[in-house]
């Protein structure tokens, strides 16, 4: 499905408020385009209505007395009324004359001699005329004033109806792209929590910040002003269009030619702005990207000197996006008020050309009314049409925005299942476990091991060895691509991730806590988690030592990353975490590597009780804090080279006897 449609089927989620703000646009638009139709009228049948034929007739209301008899616009008879003698009152430069009858043709006026006298072209024609005085004239106008009157608070009651549809549509023209736009987001971030790991293995973090926020805003102007406009414009285009007709259907016609080159021109536009405008949204998101990544890697940048190259790195994209961003200006510059400029001309010129045929037509002159309308309505036309062009710009950056959001809700992505199982005793095997994170180059090989229920493993082993990633397919951030890895024999790839990790807990060697409160980072604003068990959580794992010199205790508030607590009091809050949570599997990754004696003094006391009841993983560099566990798995590129208790490994003398010696500051042992 293409992108365009995509973004149509996402407003249809509100088309009862968007076809009511297009019915409202449909009443405000017709209200407005009234206007040149009565301005028309008043032109032509009150202005210069005074030049209509004038019959004899009785004495009424619609009748003017002159020279001695009531004479009525030939318009103001009924169908049965008996017409008389018939006058013209005619407009000769400043003066009025009255001539008996009609004319034959119009043309150049002069008065000469009690004659007037019309020319046009090779014809002359004249007729014995009559000055009309000031106070004569003042009679027939007179009873125009009714008319205009009633036509101007007709022509002021729609401008009052059309301000208040317009208000209407608007209002809800944005707020169902509002309303759009948050379903968007939310579509997004919800997506984002059900996408595998690995997915955000190779993707920086500002690249996805930039599409829930950059991408979709591009796409909230899509929705508020461009689609706005476009409906705006079409509607108005096609009141115009409609009048037009009605008032002249062949010169209406001329004006259809600026449909196909406004048309031609979108595509024209389109296969050029569409390429830029990928660049620059590409370059947008590297931008956002590089500043996450320098704003968390500050003190790194800082420390080492790097501040030069980390704004060289910095301007070199920003330099690429201005350049694409120039190139759209240009095409904007060059075609958006040119092209209306333009087109406005081409159609002025149709227009005279084709009134000044008109005129040396006997038979099909177009009256003065007739003339001010079509040139109120092709200045309006021209309004919507600006308003066309210079949202192209704007819709192609919606476009291009919409295809890279679709693109990341396209990604393959897991439901959140809400399915609850019953909690796992604990027994935990890896069945000859083969995994890599890119095909074909495992970095675990026949990995083969069981757990009972109670006991502690330990894996230790150098970098690399694939400690973590036991941790990463006993959790399901990824699967494994040979063997099979059961809890209570059940296989857990036949569970969905989120049931799974319902009964496990992992601690990280740099945890992570959110904005909010001690507290809050201990339940992650779990219902199920109450502030008693959060309460005692802590105190199980010692922080009541750690925090009681804080000011509002474990409501004490948490920046972003817990950057003003030490990283022992991270630690600390991250074992409150996984302990409130009570988990039948707990995960220990490196957890005390990071922090000081005190702290860890306190942390050992803590981990029996987190280990009562429960089946626990330990990966540790620092030897010492595994000396009890019940099972240590040594591990080498991959592979268990060595297993059992730390006394059978120490008597073994092998890898783990050589790094524990290591450890203990024994290097006569390094080779």
């Amino acid at each position: 499905m293409t992108t365009s449609r995509r973004l149509i089927q996402y407003a249809f989620n509100y088309k009862k408020i968007i076809i009511t703000a297009l019915i409202m646009l449909t009443i405000s638009v017709g209200t407005d385009l009234a206007g040149p139709f009565i301005a028309k009228n008043i032109i032509d049948h009150h202005i210069l209505g005074i030049e209509s034929i004038w019959h004899e007739t009785q004495d009424d209301k619609n009748a003017v007395e002159y020279n001695g008899a009531f004479y009525k616009k030939e318009r103001n008879f009924s169908l049965d009324e008996k017409k008389g003698q018939s006058i013209r009152i005619l407009q000769v430069g400043a003066k009025f004359v009255s001539v008996n009858g009609d004319i034959e043709f119009d043309g150049n006026r002069r008065y000469e001699n009690g004659k007037l006298i019309i020319e046009r072209g090779n014809l002359k024609s004249e007729y014995e005329a009559k000055l009309v005085n000031g106070g004569e004239l003042q009679k027939f106008y007179q009873l125009e004033i009714p008319g205009i009157i009633q036509l101007l608070i007709i022509y002021f009651v729609l401008l009052v109806i059309s301000a208040i549809f317009q208000y209407g549509q608007r209002f809800l023209l944005q707020k169902s792209a509002n309303r759009i736009i948050q379903k968007m987001r939310e579509d997004v971030f919800g997506h984002i929590q059900k996408l595998p790991i690995n997915y955000f293995d190779n993707l920086p973090a500002g690249k996805v910040v930039a599409r829930i926020t950059n991408d979709t805003e591009a796409i909230r102007e899509l929705y508020v002003t461009v689609l706005a406009t476009f409906f705006t414009s079409v509607i108005y285009i096609t009141g115009i269009y409609v009048a037009l007709f009605i008032l002249d259907a062949k010169l209406a016609a001329i004006c259809l030619l600026l449909l196909p080159i406004l048309y031609i021109w979108m595509v024209i536009y389109r296969k050029y702005a569409s390429k830029y405008n990928h660049v620059i949204r590409s370059r947008n998101s590297d931008i956002n990207a590089t500043i996450n990544e320098s704003i968390g890697g500050m003190s790194i940048i800082q420390a080492f000197g790097r501040e030069k190259e980390t704004k060289e790195d910095f301007e070199k994209l920003n330099t690429d996006h201005f350049k694409y961003q120039n190139k759209l200006l240009n095409l904007n510059a060059l075609t958006s008020h040119n092209l209306v400029g333009v087109l406005r001309n081409i159609v002025f010129v149709a227009f005279i050309w084709y009134f000044g045929a008109q005129s040396l037509n006997l038979s099909s002159m177009i009256s003065l009314g007739v003339l001010y309308a079509f040139v109120d309505y092709i200045n309006r036309l021209f309004h919507p049409v600006q308003g066309i062009v210079n949202q192209l710009a704007n819709l192609e950056q919606a476009r291009v925005a919409g295809e890279r959001v679709f693109n990341l809700l396209d990604e393959m992505g897991e439901n959140v299942s809400n399915e609850r199982i019953a909690r796992f005793k604990g027994n935990v095997k890896f069945d000859n476990v083969s995994f890599g994170y890119n095909e074909g180059e495992y970095v675990l090989k026949n990995i083969d091991f069981e757990a009972s229920p109670g006991e502690t493993i330990a894996l230790v082993g150098h970098t690399g060895s694939g400690k973590s990633s036991i941790m990463n397919l006993l959790f399901r951030f990824y699967d494994t691509q040979k063997g099979k890895i059961k809890i209570d024999g059940i296989d857990i790839e036949s569970i969905s991730r989120q049931t799974i990790r319902d009964h496990m807990g992992i601690v990280l060697q740099d945890p992570y806590l959110f904005t909010g409160t001690i507290a809050s980072n201990v339940s992650l604003n779990d219902s199920s988690i109450t502030r008693e068990i959060v309460e005692k959580a802590l105190k199980d794992v010692g922080a009541d030592k750690v925090f009681h010199n804080l000011e509002d205790g474990y409501d004490e508030p948490v920046i972003e990353k817990g950057s003003t607590l030490s990283s022992g009091q991270r630690q600390i809050i991250s074992f409150a975490r996984a302990l409130a949570f009570n988990p039948a599997i707990l995960i220990l990754d490196e957890a005390t590597s990071s922090i000081d004696t005190e702290t860890e003094a306190l942390i050992q006391e803590a981990m029996d009780v987190l280990k009562n009841g429960r089946t626990t993983f330990i990966i540790a560099h620092r030897l010492s804090t595994i000396r009890n566990a019940d099972q240590i798995l040594v591990l080498d590129r991959g592979e268990i080279v060595e297993r059992g208790t730390h006394d059978d490994l120490m008597l073994l003398k092998g890898k783990y006897y050589q790094m524990y010696q290591l450890q203990k500051g024994n290097t006569n042992l390094a080779g």
